[in-house]
């Protein structure tokens, strides 16, 4: 009885709501529309997304948030940044460590970042203790993590946050995207379910995958029109009681099962929900039909239930035919990627000798924009392809000189070999060389330039192509010590021999081979003649 009155009033309200509506439109006198008008409408209904790339119907979302909600409590890794938003009680050190996990995860794997976070949020457990600290010491945590300018914006957030924000985090995603710098749309919407639990979708490069691969999206998965769809689904699929554990299970299942290449279908928990999933299976069933002669000798053929009705002018729907060996990887589908800028580096390995007869390394520091900026590494100079190789090597070793305030000619460079480091959009090749320079002439040291000895510089803030760099040059310096060594050796025992000489013994002949006298081959084949 309750329910059916509960019903009643519901469908009262949206009588009144409908009359309202109808009321306003009566009052509003209906402009008459010019051609131009008529013709952006007709233009934007023609190309704007079919129902086959949305969830229609409730029930369906409902369903999918249970099965995949239920798969990530089953199968979720324990990660520390996990653990640490579900137990801490700290709102604020909640969000500052959620934040954190975030921008290291961008375009880091999971397994690489879990090392670093632990020792970051060891040192730096609260925004106020990131803050205090310099840029030099989250440089030196952050080397080797890659994309250095993530560590530099944390540190400027964390100020942000200390000096202008009376050191409390952001509480909304809005505000987390428009007050820390480094932050976008997809970081905001992380922190803001994970932290804050606010109700909200988060796009990332997993959720772009599955969300295509659910709602069969193949064109351009940068463009305006799929972003944009992308968003209204994730907004649309997030579950409003566990925001951020469904967040986190779209990427987990991005992650794990429904990855780049080799997608794991057959463990999909959310699979029934799949378009991709199930256009393989109509396409199989049809090759299927086909290899048995069982082809439909119908005329026509209705159109394909599985595929878009808009197919021509859906802006969502792939430009390139269907490709059978890539199966779901079909969606999506992506730009083809700009081929890397190939650059070639001139670097030297300056060392001296250090105090306790280790080596001591020269390193410059970079400058505070760009590619690796703050970091150190050795005095280098970006190879132009116009300028004679001989030219660039006597440059760089007038930068060395002015370093030291010495003078170094090329001729005392060592060639030591070639490095490569591939950035994203760089690939690097660095020219090695080597010298070595006298105690006496390398008193320098400044905020800009500075010695260090082979345990310090494994601990700076230095890139890995850098280590790269000290690791060459070890091996070709073990090398020269190695065959310095065997040529003593060799040396030592060749003045054995020649104190005590003795006779070469000759390998005894057969009687075949003519005693002691070698046949030639016509000879030899006489005697095989005459034996036969």
């Amino acid at each position: 009885m309750r329910c059916l009155e509960m019903s009643r009033l519901r469908s009262a309200m949206l009588k009144a709501k409908r009359a309202e509506v109808e009321m306003v439109e009566t009052a509003t006198p209906k402009r008459k529309r010019t051609k131009t008008a008529v013709k952006e409408e007709e233009s934007t209904n023609a190309s704007s997304p079919s129902t086959h790339h949305t969830f229609h119907d409730p029930a369906d979302v409902v369903l999918l948030r249970s099965q995949l909600l239920d798969w990530y409590d089953k199968e979720k890794r324990e990660l520390p940044w996990r653990t640490l938003a579900v137990t801490e009680s700290d709102l604020n050190i909640r969000t500052y460590a959620v934040w954190v996990s975030e921008i290291m995860l961008q375009q880091t794997q999971v397994a690489t970042v879990i090392d670093y976070y632990n020792k970051w949020m060891k040192r730096w457990p609260t925004v106020q203790d990131l803050a205090a600290t310099t840029l030099e010491e989250v440089n030196q945590m952050w080397a080797g993590l890659g994309y250095y300018s993530r560590g530099k914006r944390l540190h400027e957030g964390a100020q942000k946050v200390v000096s202008e924000l009376e050191g409390q985090m952001p509480r909304t995603v809005d505000s987390l995207l428009k007050q820390l710098p480094g932050v976008g749309r997809y970081t905001a919407a992380a922190v803001g379910s994970i932290a804050l639990g606010q109700v909200t979708g988060a796009v990332d490069g997993n959720l772009i995958r599955v969300l295509c691969r659910l709602r069969a999206i193949g064109a351009d998965s940068t463009s305006p029109a799929v972003t944009q769809a992308l968003w209204s689904l994730a907004n649309t699929l997030v579950d409003p009681e566990r925001p951020g554990d469904f967040n986190q299970a779209m990427m987990e299942l991005g992650a794990r099962v429904c990855s780049p290449k080799g997608p794991q279908c057959s463990q999909c928990p959310i699979r029934s929900h799949c378009h991709s999933f199930r256009k393989v299976h109509v396409k199989q069933e049809k090759n299927c039909r086909k290899l048995l002669g069982k082809q439909d000798r119908k005329p026509s053929m209705p159109p394909d239930i599985e595929d878009c009705m808009n197919s021509g002018t859906c802006p969502l729907c792939p430009s390139e035919p269907w490709d059978d060996e890539l199966g779901v990887q079909n969606f999506p589908r992506k730009p083809a990627k700009k081929p890397p800028r190939v650059e070639r580096t001139l670097t030297c390995v300056v060392i001296r000798p250090g105090e306790r007869g280790e080596g001591e390394f020269l390193l410059t520091q970079r400058p505070s924009k760009g590619l690796l900026a703050g970091l150190w590494e050795f005095p280098s100079l970006l190879l132009e392809e116009k300028s004679s190789e001989m030219k660039q090597k006597r440059a760089l070793c007038a930068q060395i000189s002015e370093i030291l305030g010495t003078h170094l000619t090329e001729s005392l460079l060592q060639y030591v070999g070639e490095v490569v480091h591939i950035f994203s959009h760089i690939h690097q090749t660095y020219m090695v060389h080597s010298v070595c320079v006298k105690d006496a002439d390398t008193h320098t040291q400044t905020e800009k330039v500075q010695w260090l000895s082979r345990s310090a510089l494994q601990e700076a803030a230095v890139s890995t192509g850098v280590k790269k760099i000290v690791k060459l040059y070890d091996s070709v310096d073990a090398e020269k010590e190695q065959t310095s060594k065997d040529g003593k050796r060799q040396k030592h025992a060749a003045t054995k021999n020649d104190k005590k000489p003795q006779a070469s013994k000759k390998p005894k002949l057969s009687a075949a081979d003519g005693g002691s006298r070698q046949l030639s081959l016509s000879s030899f084949f006489n005697t095989v003649k005459q034996e036969a």
